[in-house]
């Protein structure tokens, strides 16, 4: 515990992803992106801050608004480091858009979720991450989240 007293920066930090990492993006779709010079999940996110920044976005990509809107909550999500690429389109399945949505959501209804979701789709219970990583989530989320 010390150590976290000497260190007045969170270890937990923002993280930054390729586009092409994101999941769901067509290649076509990750080319218009980086012909807008979005390049990473943070400068999507960036790029989206304001709802008519979105709005213009999509109109400058020519596709409809909720494409936008649906990338730039799993760039959003994927800012968590333990959930990155890797889990921020089940987290966006289950229901949570955002990293405010996230750490504000009860770990053991989010892992329902996620657990319901999991057998719905896929019959098996055995893919749903651990309650231990759904936490970690959610700690991740508010430090993220009180970063922004």
């Amino acid at each position: 515990m010390s150590a976290k007293h000497k260190n007045h920066r969170s270890p937990v930090t923002s993280s930054d992803w390729s586009i092409e990492q994101l999941p769901g993006l067509t290649q076509e779709e990750q080319s218009q992106l980086r012909n807008c010079g979005i390049d990473t999940t943070k400068a999507l996110v960036k790029q989206g801050e304001t709802p008519q920044a979105k709005l213009a976005l999509a109109n400058k990509l020519q596709i409809h608004i909720q494409y936008v809107n649906k990338w730039m909550a799993l760039a959003d999500l994927a800012r968590i480091p333990s959930v990155g690429t890797q889990y921020c389109g089940l987290l966006l399945h289950a229901g949570i858009g955002s990293v405010a949505q996230l750490a504000q959501t009860p770990t053991h209804r989010l892992h329902k979720q996620i657990l319901r979701l999991q057998v719905a789709t896929m019959q098996r219970r055995d893919l749903c991450p651990a309650i231990e990583l759904v936490e970690r989530w959610s700690q991740e989320a508010r430090v993220v989240g009180s970063g922004e």
